[in-house]
């Protein structure tokens, strides 16, 4: 029996599968989800890998780079820290290219690997799974004991588990929102707002119950069905996956045709024991036997529940792993395509432009106009006089104290009333004088260059023009 024969034999008893949901039985209805607590290599290292991520998580918002934030995204004030670089609206087109930069690497990185992120590192995955379902199992045991507590009458034990598991969870939901909120108003605020008296930010405790109701509902209610229904990245995977993508795949060639375990083996069948225990495991209640489905997340747990079956019945592991069916059907391990190499050419270039930018990006902008409605008018000695505004952005922490010289063609600046000096992320503004010589006059409009120093340093250098007669 060849591999196509295999396939054909490990979908023939579900050939529906991709026409429902696993989670809406006929009727409509939500078919809660009772995932079998799972244990393995796989979901061992998931878990030590969620504690680091829930941990720089939680840390972030007081972590510091040269004393700023690690990341700070105050959208309110339209003011982005990141590594402790100040970055500016006038930085926008960092943000444009680095997003795009950030599409290409999602679509080279799950043609070939799959949905690898969704069951590691994805937020969503990590909260659910390794935080909230571990306190789950904690509180009321396993899926047989979940199931069994959630169908019994109403008593003191059910009201007790139940009370304490959803207070533990609006709490962390709470703290998940609070460590949010510090990532855009930063932590020092964050703690000034805490130690105040609560009456003083009644309308912002309001809007973070809210919210902290919203995250609650996601991860004791709605849960799998973020992943399933909501995320569009599953979705994604119809146009980004091929036949050579790795993702958690089932060895049909190996596994087929299944059949329940005997004494005597029947040297016929495949390795699958058709146990279920895959399935018991699985957070979205697919069978991954079926082929790549969109509500799976490749979390590992069915590799897990496999693996321990495998071995305790003294067959070899891996009947469940990551893999491309292409390498499943013809034993080969090649994954880049053309397709693949297409993508990596397109990020390594995205990637060559964002860090030329970041590192020729100026710690100061400033930009010089004449003043709006303002004419030239004629000094003693034939001298030209225009007015100027200046606005300068200081994108660093330090105090700037700004100074002029005009570089082309010679004459004089002459600050109006105090020096310009910038408060560090701040936007200073002021006016000078240009005076021009009237042979420096090139005609009505004249080019006029002004460089302009931090210190004995220059940052920039502005074109801008200055308006005088024509020259006879």
């Amino acid at each position: 029996m060849d591999s196509k024969d295999n396939l054909k034999l490990a979908n023939q008893d579900s050939a529906g599968y991709r026409d429902r949901v696993a989670t809406i039985d006929e009727d409509g209805k939500r078919t809660w989800i009772y995932p079998k607590k799972p244990k393995g290599k796989y979901y061992n290292y998931r878990t030590w890998l969620s504690y680091v991520l829930l941990f720089l998580m939680f840390a972030g918002p007081f972590m510091r780079v040269n004393s700023q934030p690690v990341l700070l995204l105050n959208i309110l004030e339209r003011k982005f820290i990141i590594l402790g670089m100040a970055f500016w609206p006038q930085d926008f087109h960092l943000f444009v290219i680095a997003m795009i930069t950030g599409v290409v690497a999602i679509l080279l990185f799950t043609s070939i690997f799959g949905r690898l992120f969704c069951g590691w590192v994805c937020p969503q995955t990590v909260f659910m799974e390794m935080l909230f379902r571990k306190i789950e199992y904690f509180i009321e045991g396993d899926a047989s004991n979940q199931r069994k507590l959630d169908r019994q009458a109403l008593n003191i034990e059910k009201i007790f588990k139940k009370t304490i598991k959803h207070v533990i969870f609006f709490a962390l939901s709470f703290l998940i929102g609070n460590t949010l909120l510090a990532y855009i108003i930063g932590s020092d605020e964050l703690i000034h707002i805490i130690t105040d008296p609560i009456n003083s930010h009644m309308q912002g405790l309001m809007v973070m119950m809210l919210f902290s109701l919203a995250f609650y509902y996601v991860f004791s209610q709605f849960r799998e069905q973020a992943c399933t229904m909501v995320c569009p990245y599953g979705r994604f995977q119809s146009v980004l996956l091929d036949d050579r993508s790795i993702v958690i795949s089932y060895d049909f060639v190996r596994g087929e045709p299944r059949g329940k375990l005997e004494k005597h083996p029947n040297s016929e069948k495949g390795d699958c024991i058709d146990c279920g225990h895959c399935i018991d495991v699985c957070p979205t209640g697919i069978d991954i036997r079926n082929g790549t489905q969109l509500e799976c997340v490749n979390c590992t747990a069915c590799m897990d529940a496999c693996d321990n079956i495998m071995t305790k019945i003294g067959r070899e592991p891996n009947l469940i792993r990551y893999a491309s069916s292409y390498g499943i059907e013809t034993g080969e391990t090649k994954i880049m395509t053309s397709r693949a190499y297409g993508y990596s050419a397109i990020l390594i270039i995205l990637i060559a432009v964002l860090s030329l930018l970041l590192f020729t990006r100026s710690d100061v902008e400033a930009s010089i106009l004449r003043a709006a409605g303002s004419l030239y008018y004629e000094l003693p000695s034939k001298v030209i006089r225009n007015l100027y505004t200046v606005k300068v952005v200081n994108k660093t922490f330090d105090v700037m104290p700004i100074r002029f010289e005009l570089a082309e063609p010679e004459g004089n600046i002459v600050i109006q009333g105090n020096a310009i000096i910038v408060e560090p992320q701040q936007i200073g503004k002021g006016q000078f004088f240009v005076d021009l010589k009237h042979q420096e006059l090139t005609g009505y409009r004249t080019t006029i260059v002004i460089d302009v120093f931090f210190g004995d340093r220059k940052i920039e250098t502005v074109h801008t023009n200055f308006m005088g007669p024509e020259n006879e």
